[in-house]
Parts: C-alpha cells; structure tokens; sequence
C-alpha cells in the first residue's frame, strides 16, 4: 500500500509540474476566445477521424498475433485498443497498455503473456516509426528550407528528443531481440534473479516471460520485420492526417510534412505516465505549437485543450459504451490490469 500511494503521490507531482509549464504566461481571456472560436462545421466533420488509428493499430496487431492464434476477431482488437486507450485516459501509470492485451486475451482464449508480448513490440516500433519520421524530416531541411525555417533552439531541442528517443527504443529493442535470439538464457536469468521469491510468484512469473517471448515469434524473418515497420508507418500517417486536419479547424493550413515534428513531440509528451496524459501531452503540444509553427502561447494551449479534450471524450463514449455492452465496469477492467502489475 505504501508503494502504491507513494508511486501515485509522484505521478501526481510530475503531473503537476508539466501543467505549470504548459498553463503558465498565457492569457484566459484569449485561451476561451481560442477554445470557443473553431469552425464548428469542419470540427464536427473531423471527429469521426479522432478514432481512425484505433482501427489501424487493430489491423497491424493482428500480424503480430498470428503466430499465436491465425483467426482474432478484427472486431475484437479494435474494441481492446478502444477499451486499453480508455483505461489510460482516466488512471494514471499507462494502466492501458496492460488492460489491452489482457481484454483481447480473454476474449480470444489467448495467453496473456504472449498477448502481451506483443504490445510491447507495438510501443518500441512506435517510438521508432516517429524518430525515423523526425530523422527524414531534419534530413530533409535544405528541401524545404526556402519557405520553412526552424529557429536554432526548436532544431537543438527536436535534435535533443530524437536522440533520446532512438536510444530508448534502440536499447528496448536490442534487449527484446536478445530475449528471442537467446530464448533459454533469458529465461535462465529471471529464474536467477527470482529465485528468493516464493515458489508460486517464481513459476508464475518465468512462465510469464517464456510467454512474452513468444510473443516475438513474428520477427523470425527479416521481411516480416520490415512488413511490420511499413504497417507502423500507415498508423502514424493517419495520426498525422487527423492533427492536420485539425489545424485546419483554426485555419491553420501547414505542409502535411510540417505535422512530423509536432506529432514527435506530442508522442513524448503522451509516453509520461501522467494520468490521462495530462500536463505531458499537453506542455509538448504548447512547445511544439509555439516553438514549430510561431502560435501564440494563448492560442496554443486553447489548441491544446480542444484536441486533447476531443481525443478523451471520443475514446471514452465509445469505451464506455463497450465496457456496458459486455456488462464490464470501469472498475473490474482496472483491477484487471492492476492484477497483472502486480
């Protein structure tokens, strides 16, 4: 208990500290003239676009999952991408990402390990789909340098994160790989470092990590690996098409390449474990708003609010409406998540 308070007691902190940034210096009167001053005609038109990547992260998963199971409902991944993004939205921790592949496991009569195996992969080629897109991007600068420049501290701080995020996901995925490469050591080593634990935990957790290793059957091949970067890329076009489009809403017609640093950013921001993705999603959509494309802070952090706002409320009506078709609550899906953190 005291773990968890104090865990909970720091996300808050962190939460906290990012909203100070991302609230600070700005106007109120001209953040509500920004909020209510949409076009409310093509904003309304864009929502049904605020869900699409749920049904292309569906359609990647499902390469991911064959060689456990060939026949997984579409439907069904949709629904535990819409129920996990929901979890995460409302509790702090990214309880999401484990509610996931547990939702979709007991649905399907799958392992659970391997399920979720395999949403780890998702996030590691996440985080590298996004650096190799900013990579381009930069690398691409004398191409669009005569009508689009970035200030000096923009192109340090884009350069600063890039680096950060190819290290992250590059150490994640070198240790993911050496797990499948050298399936028994791995397995050999959490036995060691568990073995003071009581018998149940110690089975239940190598048990555990021979599943999750499974999970990495898909990357047998190199084409299988390269198949699955290509399906990364259509998830994340179409995130960028939706922010684009959203842009629009504020009359703000940029290059749809020009979306590439900003969903960069945002990506950052939404990987804090804040609840909600609050004070994180939102301080990287200020800077990237502010420090990209020149917005006034006010107009930004109005931005800011209306798509972080349309994204929760969109997310949760449809998993709400899930959970309550099923006869789930809120509550058994987090505990079913918080089950397996622990």
């Amino acid at each position: 208990m005291k773990k968890k308070v104090l865990r909970t007691s720091g996300l808050l902190a962190l939460t906290a500290v990012f909203i100070f940034f991302f609230v600070r210096s700005v106007n109120w009167n001209q953040v509500l003239s920004h909020i209510v001053g949409i076009n409310l005609l093509f904003f309304l038109l864009i929502i049904p676009f605020s869900p699409l990547h749920f049904f292309t992260r569906a359609f990647r998963w499902k390469f991911l999952l064959k060689p456990e199971k060939k026949d997984v409902a579409y439907l069904n991944m949709v629904k535990a991408n819409i129920v996990g993004f929901t979890v995460t939205f409302l509790f702090p921790g990214r309880l999401g990402e484990v509610v996931k592949p547990i939702y979709l496991a007991r649905k399907e009569n799958m392992r659970q390990g391997y399920v979720i195996g395999t949403v780890v992969v998702e996030r590691i080629f996440d985080m590298f789909t996004n650096c190799l897109f900013l990579g381009l991007f930069l690398l691409a600068r004398p191409l669009y340098a005569g009508f689009y420049s970035l200030e000096p501290d923009s192109l340090r701080s884009l350069t600063f994160w890039g680096l950060v995020g190819v290290g992250i996901a590059s150490g994640i995925l070198l240790l993911t790989l050496a797990m499948y490469f050298f399936r028994e050591k791995a397995v050999g080593g959490v036995s060691f470092l568990v073995k003071r634990f009581p018998a149940a935990w110690r089975e239940k957790t190598i048990l555990f990590v021979r599943e999750f290793i499974d999970g990495l059957k898909f990357f047998h091949s190199v084409g299988s690996f390269f198949l699955y970067i290509l399906l990364s890329f259509v998830v994340w076009l179409g995130v960028i098409f939706f922010y684009w489009l959203f842009f629009m809403v504020y009359g703000l017609k940029l290059p749809f390449f020009l979306m590439v640093p900003y969903i960069f950013l945002t990506m950052v921001g939404a990987s804090l474990p804040t609840p909600g993705m609050i004070g994180g999603f939102d301080y990287f959509s200020r800077l990237g708003m502010t420090s990209l494309y020149g917005l006034e802070a006010s107009m930004a952090v109005g931005m800011t609010l209306v798509v972080h706002t349309l994204q929760v409320v969109v997310t949760c009506v449809l998993g709400y409406a899930i959970l309550a078709r099923e006869g789930l609550s809120l509550g058994e899906v987090k505990k079913m998540g918080e089950a397996r953190k622990t």
